[in-house]
């Protein structure tokens, strides 16, 4: 990890390693989507408000945390030869993906140690929140789940007992949810469209948690075609979960394809929704956690909304 010397309390991982991570400009999750975010990013200045640090490259050993070593044999192999998938059909295999899923699983990492030794209070990563894939496959679009290796980095060498992981992406966390659904250290809570209709089709509202973790783990469904005004009459429910819980870290996943007009989901959220959870839960990672809040892009499928909503999320940030 570098030694910043940090101008702002908030950093922004960008760079092409990142944008790496992707199936090629004519799949849904192509390097676009990083650099569309980046334009807007610096059109609207907010280079100006924030650290811009490049990606962080990790090994194996950090995925192992999270993943399988058969599995991540397979990733090493299918990156190699660049073809066939690595789930049942979602996610295909692409020449150079260990590599570029290494930097995604780096730099997620790296920016939980920074806010960790408190050289900032927020870290944002465009190309991030990969959280379908599961502990020995891929899913999903997801090659590895960089949520819960930084989770488990947050468990295993920060030594923490409880952490929140906040999910409002179109889809169902699944892969973090299924991977921590008996550990009650993680905090979960998760407003996706309802999986009557959309990919997945897990995380029903009976879905709290096993055994010991029953009651630490809160699923919303939503209803096709919801908008800001059920999301921000349904998210107190989140806060209030959260604050009987007292995390000592957050994350969230910021997927943009929650907002109106993605292309492969229904939910008809704005900008504002992602900007209310991102000030919202700044407030509370203040009052928990040191202000320790780490945001991750998710999904999201049209450039426009990417753009829109992840510098929306970034402007809160930066306040």
């Amino acid at each position: 990890m570098p030694a910043p010397t940090p101008k702002t309390a908030c950093c922004i991982y960008l760079g092409e390693q990142l944008a790496a991570y992707g199936f090629g400009d004519d799949h849904p999750f192509g390097p676009q989507r990083h650099h569309v975010f980046e334009q807007a990013f610096y059109q609207q200045q907010l280079d100006k408000k924030v650290d811009i640090l490049p990606p962080v490259k990790t090994g194996r050993e950090t995925l192992t945390l999270f993943h399988s070593e058969e599995y991540i044999d397979k990733v090493i192999e299918q990156s190699i030869s660049g073809v066939g998938y690595l789930d049942g059909g979602d996610t295909p295999a692409f020449t150079s993906m260990y590599e570029a899923v290494c930097y995604v699983a780096g730099s997620v990492v790296d920016a939980v140690d920074q806010l960790m030794a408190s050289h900032y209070k927020k870290a944002f990563i465009p190309i991030a929140g990969l959280h379908h894939a599961r502990r020995h496959v891929a899913a999903g679009f997801c090659v590895i789940n960089d949520c819960g290796i930084a989770i488990e980095w947050l468990f295993q060498k920060h030594h923490l007992q409880r952490v929140a992981y906040v999910d409002i992406d179109a889809h169902h966390g699944d892969g973090v949810f299924y991977s921590f659904e008996s550990d009650p250290r993680l905090i979960f809570a998760d407003m996706h469209e309802d999986g009557k209709f959309l990919y997945p089709g897990t995380g029903a509202i009976g879905e709290t948690g096993k055994g010991k973790a029953i009651g630490t783990k809160l699923n919303i469904p939503m209803p096709p075609e919801a908008g800001d005004d059920l999301f921000f009459k349904i998210w107190p429910k989140v806060e209030a979960f959260l604050h009987k819980h007292r995390p000592e870290f957050i994350l969230l996943q910021c997927g943009a394809d929650s907002i109106k007009g993605d292309p492969i989901t229904h939910l008809a959220y704005s900008e504002k929704a992602h900007a209310h959870a991102a000030t919202r839960l700044s407030e509370m990672a203040e009052r928990f956690c040191g202000g320790r809040l780490l945001v991750l892009g998710g999904g999201g499928y049209n450039h426009e909304n990417i753009a829109r909503t992840w510098t929306a999320v970034v402007s809160k940030l930066a306040t």
